[in-house]
């Protein structure tokens, strides 16, 4: 390890040290279910590489879309992304998460490894974060590996399955996609 990599480890924990302590404080606030809502969701746009994901997860079938469907596409999977992301995370009351190591993968990527810790309703949960480095000034989440499951990779192959069920029609995910974002 150089002094670099040691900096972009830093700088990873740091940044989920931060997105984690913040959310902490919104889920234990006494504020409304919709005010946690809002300021979960300016964490996700400003800490989450929403679009690398949402291309991530088209996988290959992101070839086949013109500039018109990619910049749809982007637009409802953006909305559908925050939507999913802060209805599932304003569940918990009580989210304390501590952070165990960084493994850097390369110049561009660390995961940072934490733990959701146990509550008498939940046990503990291994979360690594795939935390984005190009920008060492502007790190961006990637995925959430949550106890080996990678979100991401089952957002795509859940993704596919709709894409392929439909004829490989791209348009049957962008109908899919606006109807969860209209509940």
């Amino acid at each position: 390890l150089n002094f670099n990599s040691i900096s972009i480890a830093n700088i990873s924990s740091s940044f989920i040290g931060e997105i984690t302590n913040k959310a902490s404080g919104i889920l234990s606030s006494q504020d409304t279910k919709e005010v946690k809502l809002q300021e979960l969701i300016k964490i996700g746009e400003s800490s989450v590489d929403i679009d690398g994901i949402g291309f991530y997860t088209l996988g290959k079938h992101r070839k086949n879309l013109n500039d018109e469907q990619k910049s749809e596409f982007q637009k409802i999977f953006r909305e559908y992304f925050l939507k999913s992301f802060s209805t599932r995370l304003v569940e918990y009351k009580e989210a304390k998460i501590v952070i165990i190591s960084e493994d850097i993968k390369n110049e561009k990527y660390t995961i940072v490894k934490s733990k959701l810790l146990a509550t008498s309703n939940r046990p503990e949960v291994n979360i690594d974060w795939r935390v984005y480095t190009k920008d060492p000034s502007k790190p961006l989440i990637r995925d959430l590996i949550i106890e080996g499951l990678s979100l991401a990779r089952t957002q795509r192959e859940e993704f596919n399955s709709i894409i392929l069920n439909n004829d490989g029609d791209i348009k049957a995910l962008i109908t899919n996609l606006k109807e969860f974002n209209n509940k």
